[in-house]
């Protein structure tokens, strides 16, 4: 029986391999693995996710990747290493009209919530109590800024009638389709949630509605909420990084 499936139609051989969790085996707490795991994801690609266990990393993927932690990823035998140039590099190789496109229309999309993550290390890094309050503000501030783009209208929105005073009721960063904007964005800012919590029983700010709506929309989509750590996993990797408050 001849193979029917021409050489054009067949998806390329891809694998991904990610940080595995405490148990070896499990999804580890890496936003830059679940952002890769999210693009292919959401490319309609065919491909295998290998979890690599960083305390006994096999010799085979010391070969394939000399001195690389995960993410990276094997495209057709290729070993790509660097997050962004991945990313680039998927965008480019998984086009239409076979897979989506994923860039944002909006340029500002991608660099929407771009500081939260630093400001968001700094506040659970800290263990001086006099600068808490600033470190939260600064936090609180970011976030708010993520909230007034969530919460204004992008062009498109304004193209169907609404008004730029009307706020916004996209789904997404750019939209209501998840782009690369949402793949780097929204694993980072569930980790800030989960972690915050956990360390500084901090929450987001109930008055931030664009911020809770993403957050809200984003886990009820698979390809977040399949490509995401157990929340035990992200708080036992912050165990030793979230540092106690001194008295």
């Amino acid at each position: 029986m001849t193979d029917t499936v021409g050489e054009e139609d067949r998806d390329p051989d891809i694998e991904l391999f990610v940080k595995a969790g405490s148990d070896g085996e499990a999804i580890g707490n890496c936003p830059f693995s679940q952002r890769l795991f999210m693009i292919l994801w959401l490319k309609g690609v065919v491909f295998n996710v290998t979890t690599v266990d960083l305390k006994r990393k096999p010799a085979d993927l010391h070969n394939l990747a000399p001195g690389t932690n995960p993410p990276f990823l094997t495209f057709k035998e290729e070993v790509l290493t660097d997050v962004n140039k991945i990313e680039e590099y998927l965008e480019q190789m998984l086009a239409p009209p076979k897979y989506p496109k994923l860039a944002p229309k909006n340029r500002d999309s991608n660099t929407a919530g771009i500081d939260i993550f630093a400001k968001f290390s700094a506040y659970v890094k800290n263990t001086r109590p006099d600068k808490n309050r600033a470190l939260e503000q600064a936090l609180n501030k970011a976030l708010m800024k993520l909230d007034e783009y969530l919460m204004s209208p992008v062009p498109e929105e304004v193209q169907k009638g609404r008004h730029h005073e009307e706020p916004s009721t996209r789904k997404y960063l750019d939209g209501d389709e998840l782009t690369l904007a949402d793949c780097n964005l929204l694993p980072k800012l569930h980790v800030l949630k989960v972690v915050a919590k956990k360390y500084r029983n901090y929450e987001i700010p109930s008055d931030l509605k664009g911020v809770w709506r993403y957050l809200g929309n984003a886990y009820e989509r698979d390809e977040f909420i399949n490509t995401c750590p157990a929340d035990e996993e992200i708080e036992l990797a912050y165990r030793d990084v979230a540092k106690r408050l001194g008295k």
